[in-house]
C-alpha cells in the first residue's frame, strides 16, 4: 500500500509517500480501506518530532482518525463486517490506503455524511465529550467558554455544547472567524487579537472553560469562573507555566470550589476508548443525524499532498477541519 510516512523530524516536506505492506488485523482489530483522513495538531507535533506515538503504534505514519470501508475484521471483531462504513479513532497510521483500528473505536458513519465528513469527527468528537461533557460535566442552561473556537475542536465544542443546551462564548483570531462560530451557534465571539477577552467578559462568569492555550490563559480563566466552575485543558500551547508575576492563585480556586482538570486521548487504553465510544454513540450520533451539528470543512488535499495539508495547519487560516483525500483508493 502507500503511505505517507515521515522521513524525520522536520518541516511539512518531510512528509514523503512511500510504499507499506497492508498490516494485518489481530482478533480485536479491524482493517478499513481509507477514503479520507482527518488532520489534528498533534500529527503536527509528531512530524516535529515533539509526540512521539505509544508503543505498538506505527512509528512514522502520522493520522489519528480516518473513514473509510471495512476489509476485514479480527476474530473477536464481530460487530463489523467487511462493506461497513466506518470512521475510526486510531493511535496512529491515518495517512495511508490502509489501517488499523480497534473495533471498539470505530463507529458507523452518520446518515447524510460523506466520507470526508466522517473523517473529521473522530479525534474532535472523543476529545470534546470527554473533556466537556465527562470532566467539565457541563449541563444545558450553563455558560460554556472554548478558546480557539475556528479549530477543529472549537467548531465541535460549540456545536455539542449549544446542541445539549448551553450558552455558548468563544475566542478566536479574526473577525471572520468570529462570524463562523456565530453562524456555528456560538452567542459571544470575542477576537483575541483585538480584545482581551477577560475585559471583553467582565463580570459575566462562566461555568466551565475549554482551554488549548494556557500561558497567561491560565489567570484570566480561573478568574472568570463562577463558584464551582471547572477548567479543563487539553492542550497549553503558549506553555504550562504563567509567565511574569500575574501567577496563578490557588487561593481563588480554594475561595471559588474550583475544578482543574485536563487530559490527554491518544495514551488512554482500549478499554477506556471502548466505552467512550459507546457512550458518544448513544448521546452524540442522534445529534449528527438530526442535523443539529454541521461537519466544517476548511479545505481537502490529496493524500500525496500532505506536506501543504500541513502547511496550511500551521498558518492557522483556516477554519474547521483539513482532510486527507485517498486518491488511490
Amino acid at each position: 500500500m502507500k503511505a505517507i510516512v515521515i522521513a524525520h523530524p522536520g518541516a511539512p516536506e518531510v512528509l514523503q509517500p512511500q510504499e507499506r505492506e497492508i498490516p494485518q488485523p489481530t482478533s480485536s482489530e479491524v482493517l478499513i480501506r481509507i477514503y479520507a483522513a482527518g488532520i489534528n495538531r498533534p500529527d503536527v507535533f509528531q512530524r516535529k518530532g515533539n509526540y512521539p506515538p505509544p508503543p505498538g503504534a506505527p512509528q512514522d505514519i502520522p493520522g489519528l482518525e480516518v473513514a473509510g470501508i471495512i476489509e476485514k475484521v479480527g476474530a473477536d471483531a464481530a460487530r463489523w463486517k467487511p462493506g461497513d462504513r466506518v470512521c475510526a479513532l486510531l493511535v496512529g497510521g491515518g495517512y495511508a490506503e490502509y489501517a488499523l483500528a480497534q473495533a471498539g473505536h470505530c463507529l458507523p458513519v452518520p446518515e447524510g455524511f460523506d466520507f470526508a465528513q466522517a473523517a473529521s469527527l473522530p479525534e474532535t468528537v472523543f476529545t470534546v465529550w470527554h473533556n466537556v461533557f465527562q470532566r467539565g460535566r457541563l449541563q444545558a442552561g450553563e455558560r460554556f467558554l472554548v478558546h480557539g473556537g475556528s479549530s477543529g475542536i472549537g467548531i465541535t465544542a460549540i456545536q455539542l455544547a449549544k446542541a445539549f443546551g448551553a450558552e455558548v462564548i468563544t475566542t478566536a483570531g479574526s473577525d471572520e472567524k468570529c462570524a463562523a462560530c456565530n453562524a456555528l451557534g456560538a452567542d459571544i465571539s470575542i477576537n483575541y487579537k483585538t480584545s482581551d477577552f477577560e475585559g471583553a467578559l467582565g463580570k459575566l462568569g462562566v461555568d466551565v472553560i475549554l482551554d488549548m492555550v494556557g500561558g497567561d490563559y491560565i489567570p484570566k480563566n480561573l478568574r472568570l469562573l463562577r463558584e464551582e466552575g471547572r477548567l479543563v485543558f487539553i492542550n497549553t500551547m503558549k506553555g504550562g507555566k504563567v509567565p511574569g508575576p500575574d501567577a496563578a492563585d490557588f487561593g481563588l480556586i480554594m475561595r471559588k470550589r474550583l475544578t482543574v482538570t485536563g487530559s490527554t486521548l491518544r495514551n488512554r487504553d482500549h478499554a477506556f476508548k471502548t466505552a467512550l465510544a459507546s457512550e458518544i454513540y448513544r448521546h452524540v450520533w442522534p445529534v449528527l443525524e438530526r442535523r443539529q451539528f454541521k461537519a466544517v470543512i476548511a479545505a481537502t488535499f490529496p493524500l500525496a499532498d500532505a506536506a501543504k495539508a500541513h502547511a496550511l495547519m500551521e498558518s492557522s487560516d483556516h477554519i474547521g477541519k483539513i482532510i486527507l483525500l485517498n486518491e488511490w483508493s
